[in-house]
C-alpha cells in the first residue's frame, strides 16, 4: 500500500511538471508567434517607407526639372526613366504635371510602377514656398495597390539654409494578399547635398518625423526618427538612422545601420533583443 501511494505520488508530480512544461512551451510559442507577427508589421512598414521614398523622388524630380525647364538657366539631367510619359498643362502660372506608368507598368528605382502620378502647383519663382499637391490614380507598387492624395511644402531655404520638403504622408496600401494598411503623418527631408547641381542622382536627403500605421487587423504603431535617416537616391534603401517604434506591450528601435548601401536592418526589442530584418 505505501509502494502504491509513493507511486501514485511520482505520477501526480509528473503529470503536475508536464502541464507546466506544456503551459511554458505554449507560453514561449506565442511569445514567439507574437514576436513574429510584431516584426512582420514592421516590416510591412519599411515597406511603405520604401514607396515614401519613390513617390517623393518622382515628385520633386519632376517638379525641379519642369522648374528648371522653364528658367533655362541651366540644363537638368533628372533621374525619372524612359518609360515613364510626361504630360504638363500649363495656365498662366498654374501647372499640373502627370507621371504616366502605364498600364503594363514602368521599372523604376529596381520596383514596378503602373498608373499615374499627377502634380500641381501654382508657380513663383520668388516664393520662399510653394505647395505641391499630388494624388494617385490606379496605382500600383510592385504589385501592391496605392491609394493616396498628398501634399509636399517646398521651403527655398530653411534653417540650415538648405532646401526642405515637408510631407505629408497620408496613404493606404494593399498588399496582394489583401493585408492592409494605413499611414498618418509628417515627414520633413531637408535637401543636403546635390542641390543646384542640375543632376538628381547626387542628392542626398536627411528625414526626421514621425507617423502612425494601421493594419487592417487593428494594430496601430506609432514612428519617431530618432537618428535623421539619411536618403541616397543612388541607393534604394535608406543607408543609416533609425527610429523608434512602440505599439501596446511591444516597442523598439528599427536601424537601418552605418552607411552601407544594403537590404539589411536591424530591429531591437525594447528587453534588448536583436533581430536582423532584410528589406524587399
Amino acid at each position: 500500500m505505501k509502494n502504491f501511494n509513493a507511486l501514485k505520488k511520482v505520477v501526480l508530480g509528473l503529470m503536475v511538471l508536464g502541464l507546466t512544461f506544456t503551459s511554458c512551451s505554449k507560453d514561449e510559442t506565442t511569445e514567439t508567434e507574437n514576436q513574429v507577427q510584431d516584426t512582420s508589421e514592421v516590416q510591412r512598414s519599411a515597406e511603405i517607407d520604401q514607396i515614401d521614398n519613390v513617390l517623393g523622388d518622382l515628385v520633386i524630380d519632376a517638379y525641379e526639372g519642369q522648374e528648371l525647364s522653364e528658367t533655362g538657366r541651366t540644363t537638368y539631367n533628372g533621374d525619372i526613366p524612359d518609360c515613364v510619359t510626361i504630360t504638363v498643362v500649363v495656365q498662366q502660372n498654374y501647372r499640373q504635371v502627370t507621371l504616366d506608368f502605364g498600364t503594363e507598368g514602368c521599372l523604376v528605382r529596381g520596383h514596378l510602377l503602373k498608373g499615374q502620378i499627377i502634380f500641381d502647383y501654382t508657380r513663383d519663382p520668388e516664393a520662399q514656398q510653394i505647395a505641391i499637391n499630388y494624388n494617385l490614380v490606379d496605382f500600383y507598387f510592385d504589385a501592391k495597390n496605392i491609394i493616396a492624395s498628398r501634399s509636399i511644402l517646398k521651403e527655398l531655404s530653411n534653417d540650415n539654409g538648405n532646401p526642405q520638403f515637408t510631407h505629408d504622408l497620408s496613404i493606404t496600401v494593399i498588399w496582394p494578399n489583401g493585408l492592409q494598411a494605413s499611414r498618418e503623418g509628417t515627414r520633413i527631408r531637408e535637401w543636403i547635398e546635390g542641390f543646384g547641381s542640375g543632376v538628381f542622382s547626387d542628392n542626398v536627403f536627411e528625414i526626421t518625423g514621425d507617423w502612425e500605421a494601421t493594419f487592417v487587423n487593428g494594430n496601430t504603431h506609432t514612428y519617431e526618427v530618432i537618428v535623421p535617416l539619411r536618403r541616397e537616391v543612388i541607393c534604394y534603401y535608406f543607408v543609416s538612422g533609425s527610429f523608434d517604434v512602440q505599439r501596446t506591450n511591444f516597442g523598439g528601435v528599427f536601424d537601418f545601420g552605418d552607411g552601407d548601401c544594403d537590404n539589411q536592418a536591424t530591429f531591437t526589442f525594447n528587453n534588448g533583443t536583436e533581430i536582423p530584418i532584410t528589406l524587399n
